[in-house]
């Protein structure tokens, strides 16, 4: 789907509320919206944030067409002067967002919309579709490099993926999530991304037999030759032919650049290790042994551990649907309301889910790193117009179990503010870097995280907290909601 077609991808209830605002208020008054997210996906210690560019493209291309307005006059339901007003419709507020590619926590605003009420609330499904989606499968990805340790991880689940655009942004989120290439050709042309793939059991059967179809193929690819050796019989047949056929390319004087095997099925570590085997001791040392299977980060890490003699995985469906949790589960909540004076009015959600308090307020995020190491401390959530001194002790608390705290002596660590401006005015004042330059960022973003976050089982969480200023007005609204 198209960037330009995105208008009326919106829930029903935005454009109702939408007509409400402009039929009951007596001004299209300023509001503040923050997108967040309660969990990290799969009991992780850490996401990824993908998207923006996509969000950055709907908000620039959103307008109603003719035919928009009309289908939506058909409904029944909106009057001809909101109609009207859709018509001309353009986004003239401000949008303050965590780059792409960025390590980021649960409850911390990850874009801002600061704009009029009714602008405001009709860009929020879209935002929340294309940020969530990303986000999700850029974070799956990044477990899965993980649990790789250092090997390749190739995207191939294209044919798995929810639908069209789901394999396309998802093979965009894989990249910046780690992914060495993705087998998604339309993803490789439209993001300038790298591109494999191998061949499959089809080829094999489709000639009379095994070697003529290994033979066939490395007379086709002879630079980037990897076979697919369990058709019949990985260790009789698959990868004996497959060295015949590596040897009679050395006979011939044809360099072995890349090259080596893939494997689908069985038993990968037993597999791999006796496929290694019969490869060295052929001289084919620098065969690259791959593997695909229904993987996720789980069987690779088992993988790992068991020694399988494999250094590039494909991994499909579990990646691209993220399948043992397929939902990232951002949220838009509004924050703060513009008064006559032009200052933000803190406004806060209470439930009897503690986690679902919001945070009130026009805010900015800093994240705070330990001078020595560079490794992430914590995060905190404050005011915008709150300001910092380094070399002052700083505390920090658990927003919620408040007598967890760490005071941090002056001089010791460093901040910085990871919200930017995206659009001001209505105007994109933000330049998205290429989806590769996102995912070298990604990379050493990772790197600021201890490895105890990082670990799959029973990660350490990070700690995002609040400013006292801000914790001091959250907990004035819940005092002041408590005895209304």
């Amino acid at each position: 789907m198209s960037r330009r077609d995105l208008t009326l991808l919106t829930d029903f209830y935005e454009l109702t509320m939408m007509q409400g605002y402009f039929k009951e208020k007596e001004k299209n008054e300023t509001v503040i919206f923050d997108v967040f997210f309660r969990q990290n996906p799969c009991n992780g210690g850490y996401s990824i944030c993908a998207g923006l560019e996509q969000v950055i493209e709907y908000v620039k291309n959103l307008n109603f067409t003719y035919e928009d307005v009309d289908y939506l006059r058909s409904l029944g339901i909106f009057s001809e002067d909101f109609l009207h007003y859709l018509s001309g419709f353009h986004f003239s507020g401000d949008i303050y967002a965590i780059p792409e590619g960025t390590v980021i926590f649960p409850k911390e605003p990850i874009l801002k919309v600061i704009a009029p009420i009714m602008e405001a609330q009709l860009v929020e499904t879209a935002i929340l579709n294309i940020i969530n989606h990303q986000s999700l499968i850029a974070t799956k990805t990044s477990r899965v490099v993980f649990a790789a340790n250092g090997d390749g991880i190739m995207e191939f689940g294209l044919r798995r993926a929810q639908g069209p655009d789901a394999g396309l942004y998802g093979a965009r989120a894989a990249m910046i999530g780690g992914c060495v290439g993705t087998s998604n050709v339309l993803a490789g042309q439209k993001f300038n991304v790298p591109v494999l793939g191998t061949h499959a059991h089809s080829w094999i059967m489709s000639f009379p037999d095994e070697y003529t179809a290994f033979k066939a193929y490395a007379d086709l690819y002879p630079d980037n030759c990897t076979l697919l050796v369990d058709t019949y019989d990985t260790l009789k047949s698959g990868v004996p032919n497959a060295i015949r056929v590596f040897q009679e390319m050395r006979d011939s004087g044809i360099p072995l650049k890349k090259y080596g095997i893939r494997l689908d099925s069985g038993d990968l570590a037993y597999l791999s290790k006796e496929a290694r085997k019969m490869l060295d001791a052929a001289g084919f040392e620098t065969a690259v042994i791959a593997a695909s299977n229904d993987l996720d980060e789980y069987l690779l890490h088992d993988l790992k551990m068991q020694q399988a003699a494999i250094t590039s995985w494909g991994v499909g469906t579990h990646l691209i649907t993220s399948k043992d949790c397929p939902s990232f589960g951002g949220v838009y909540k509004l924050a703060a309301i513009r008064n006559e004076k032009g200052e933000f009015v803190p406004k806060i959600k209470i439930s009897e889910n503690t986690e679902k308090i919001t945070n009130p307020g026009n805010k900015t995020i800093y994240r705070i790193y330990d001078k020595t190491t560079g490794k992430v401390k914590a995060d905190l959530i404050c005011f915008v117009d709150e300001v910092f001194d380094t070399n002052e002790d700083l505390l920090i608390f658990d927003p919620i179990e408040t007598w967890k705290k760490t005071r941090l002596p002056g001089g010791s660590y460093t901040m910085r503010e990871i919200l930017v401006p995206v659009f001001k005015n209505g105007e994109c004042v933000y330049q998205s870097p290429s989806v590769m330059e996102i995912a070298e960022y990604c990379k050493q973003e990772k790197k600021t995280l201890w490895e105890e976050t990082k670990r799959l089982f029973y990660p350490h969480q990070v700690y995002v907290d609040l400013s006292d200023k801000l914790y001091e007005v959250k907990k004035s609204l819940l005092d002041q909601m408590s005895k209304s």
